[in-house]
């Protein structure tokens, strides 16, 4: 039987300790509570997210190993560093965050249903309202072609989602995050999981104790809280081969 800490919705209710959290299923640490801006930024500044689908009660997650980009190190795969020269897309911060978390959410090819739930939604949108979510967006013309969104603590970045709509379009919103952060002086990006395809554009896993002693580090710094919209106003999809 697995047993997991239980929260209690509207109360402050502490986080387990991340070393509680399951091996099997990796990382599950607790379940309940709510999705409170105050929560969700404990959970985040503890290395914890939300991921649950819609008829199951909130669950709390930190895997081990987590999987992270150096916003210093991206790669660019040569077919993609090419395609980039003359990609004219614009790139924006900021500008359209809900519209970023719909297309998120929006169903997948091989798919059913999504993690990203109306309560999702409905939270994150209040964090961003509140200056601590952040999407960056990627626009064909005005066509919204890619995106990605996440939370920043301090000088810690926690992406949550990205999409396509557009061959390239969640690669050159990644990269652009990137960019913005490098320029801050923002190391770290947190990814969540480990996947193959984010293994192509330089994201490489750590240890979980080791991801906690860096967050909580990046977490104390002076941050930007508010909106990012004049960060990268006028990008195009080849600025991000300079530097």
């Amino acid at each position: 039987m697995i047993r997991i800490a239980i929260l209690r919705a509207g109360r402050r209710d502490a986080f387990p300790p991340v070393e509680q959290a399951l091996a099997d299923p990796n990382g599950l640490l607790a379940a309940g509570g709510d999705l409170s801006p105050q929560r969700l930024l404990d959970a985040y500044a503890q290395g914890i997210f939300p991921w649950f689908s819609d008829g199951e009660p909130i669950l709390w997650w930190s895997p081990d190993p987590r999987m992270l980009f150096d916003t210093s190190a991206m790669h660019l795969p040569r077919r993609l560093r090419r395609w980039l020269r003359d990609c004219d897309w614009q790139i924006h911060a900021d500008r359209d965050f809900a519209a970023v978390m719909r297309a998120c959410a929006a169903p997948r090819a091989g798919h059913s249903g999504t993690w990203i739930t109306d309560a999702m939604l409905d939270a994150y949108q209040q964090m961003h309202r509140l200056g601590h979510a952040h999407s960056v967006e990627v626009y064909a013309d005005e066509t919204l072609v890619g995106g990605i969104y996440g939370v920043a603590i301090g000088q810690m970045f926690f992406g949550e989602s990205m999409f396509s709509r557009a061959s390239n379009g969640s690669k050159v919103a990644l990269l652009a995050l990137a960019r913005l952060l490098r320029r801050r002086g923002w190391p770290l990006i947190d990814a969540q999981v480990s996947s193959d395809h984010l293994t192509t554009l330089g994201a490489f896993e750590l240890p979980r104790t080791e991801f906690g002693r860096r967050i909580r580090e990046l977490g104390q710094r002076p941050g930007r809280i508010g909106s990012w919209e004049a960060d990268c106003s006028g990008w195009r999809g080849a600025d991000l081969l300079q530097e």
